[in-house]
């Protein structure tokens, strides 16, 4: 019985091995070349502002080698390449510290050299571009890679229980953490040649580790909460003897790296967590945001909104405008403008293609949407619900303070009253957003369960980093539009 279990085990790890696996290598290369090509766009456009004010461009050839070669060194010290386990949240953070302490030091540099207003305005431009940019384009590269299987960092867990079943299952629905589990390692033998949520295990942590570390994997995750505190500290002595990175997972599923750090309080290493919306500061810094943005979005929407109110009147005539009352901040009722993007009796036509079709009914039920509605405008309606043009009239909410530009979304009576008490009360205890957590990760696809758990997620570890990554992702969310109906 031994032998052919070892034989099975050898088998299998032949497979493996033989596989196609992460490659940090070949991530790392995308990332850097993704941040290069925006480095060169923000640069052109600092040149094109130059060339459109008729002055001479303030930044040269060699300043943007140097920028091109210093801006991926600052990062590859932070470790953004690959960024492995790194959460987009912090991912962005340091991004943006990097930059401006580089742009700190262009500004203290051309004051020195008595630079004028519009040289100063270019190097505002680059920096700014430079910023949305580099984001961006590593937002769009993961949109589009993050699920290849060569895309990553390949990863161990050591334990085969309900933790490494958490860990991979969350994992897999964030390919946007950069790391993937290739196998797991358990030294319970009933479960070796099984598998954890479609991870196999291999062996056990005292016969395989040095086997794994020898076939390139360099990211471990201790996914034992249970183990006892000498054991475990024995353990990650001998795992960072092998490993770059070794995670210690405590029992704190539904926390995020963003907003939380460590405290040793004596011989004990605790978590905390910094900041809530229920604090008043968190929350007039999250209105001073609403407002800085407000102005310029504000100026770009007015001509898109005022075109796409003449085309619904065009296309459907009555008043392209109307508002719905929905629940907001702490339960006051607020009224959410949109444009008109259903029929005028929509709600008789609802009511007419659920008695007629029972699939539906319970596609409504469960997501309270539907994939082919009959109440919207055909090709113009669709159209400005799936690029969120219909929710431009929210801005108005956002000036009057009923709305952020992030947070939960504020449902309908109707959807709401599918979610248990204690959870309305979560949702009501911050300002409901124009944009959330869960439109960018999963819009119309997350079902009722998916809602409380994304929405719970948001509110649970919001941070100022946290708003600004959802806008960062919105664009995105919108162009590629899935779930979006």
């Amino acid at each position: 019985m031994s032998s052919v279990l070892t034989e099975s085990m050898s088998e299998l790890n032949t497979d493996l091995s033989s596989s196609a696996r992460p490659s940090p290598g070949m991530t790392s290369l995308v990332l850097l070349l993704g941040d290069l090509v925006a480095i060169a766009l923000a640069s052109g456009s600092a040149l094109i502002l130059a060339s459109f004010l008729d002055q001479a461009p303030v930044i040269q050839g060699w300043h943007v080698l140097i920028i091109a070669v210093a801006v991926p060194l600052a990062f590859m010290l932070a470790d953004l390449y690959p960024g492995a386990g790194v959460s987009p949240v912090d991912e962005m953070r340091s991004i943006i510290l990097i930059l401006s302490t580089f742009a700190l030091t262009f500004l203290v540099a051309g004051l020195a050299q008595g630079l004028g207003i519009t040289a100063l305005l270019q190097l505002g431009v680059i920096y700014v571009a430079t910023v949305l940019l580099v984001i961006e384009m590593r937002i769009l590269l993961r949109e589009l890679l993050a699920r290849r299987p060569w895309w990553g960092v390949p990863a161990v867990v050591l334990g085969g229980g309900k933790t490494a079943r958490l860990i991979i299952e969350s994992l897999a629905r964030k390919p946007n953490l950069n790391l993937k589990i290739i196998e797991c390692l358990d030294d319970n033998p009933d479960i070796w040649g099984l598998d954890v949520a479609g991870v196999p295990v291999t062996g056990s942590i005292r016969s395989e580790i040095s086997r794994v570390r020898r076939n390139g994997v360099n990211y471990a995750i201790v996914a034992m909460p249970g183990m006892a505190p000498n054991a475990l500290s024995t353990l990650v002595d001998r795992l960072g003897r092998l490993f770059a990175k070794v995670v210690v997972t405590p029992n704190a599923f539904g926390m995020t790296s963003s907003g939380v750090g460590t405290r040793d309080s004596g011989a004990v290493v605790g978590l905390y967590v910094r900041g809530h919306l229920s604090l008043r500061r968190n929350l007039f810094l999250k209105r001073v945001v609403d407002l800085v943005l407000l102005a310029p979005l504000g100026l770009v929407a007015i001509p898109i909104l005022t075109i796409s109110a003449i085309t619904i009147f065009v296309t459907s005539p009555g008043n392209p405008f109307y508002a719905q009352v929905r629940e907001g901040y702490r339960g006051r009722r607020i009224r959410l403008w949109k444009l008109r993007t259903m029929h005028r009796n929509s709600e008789e036509l609802l009511k007419e293609y659920l008695d007629t079709n029972p699939a539906a009914g319970e596609e409504w039920r469960t997501r309270f949407k539907l994939e082919k509605d009959p109440r919207i405008i055909p090709v113009v309606g669709s159209f400005f619900r799936r690029m969120s043009l219909d929710e431009l009239p929210q801005l108005l909410n956002i000036a009057k303070g009923e709305l952020s530009f992030v947070g939960p979304r504020p449902f309908p009576d109707y959807h709401l009253d599918s979610f248990t008490d204690d959870f309305r009360q979560l949702r009501a205890s911050v300002p409901p957003g124009l944009t959330g957590y869960w439109q960018v990760t999963s819009r119309a696809t997350a079902d009722l369960a998916g809602q409380v758990e994304l929405d719970s997620y948001y509110i649970a570890n919001w941070s100022l980093w946290l708003d600004l990554y959802v806008m960062a992702r919105t664009p995105w969310a919108v162009i590629v539009s899935k779930g979006a109906y």
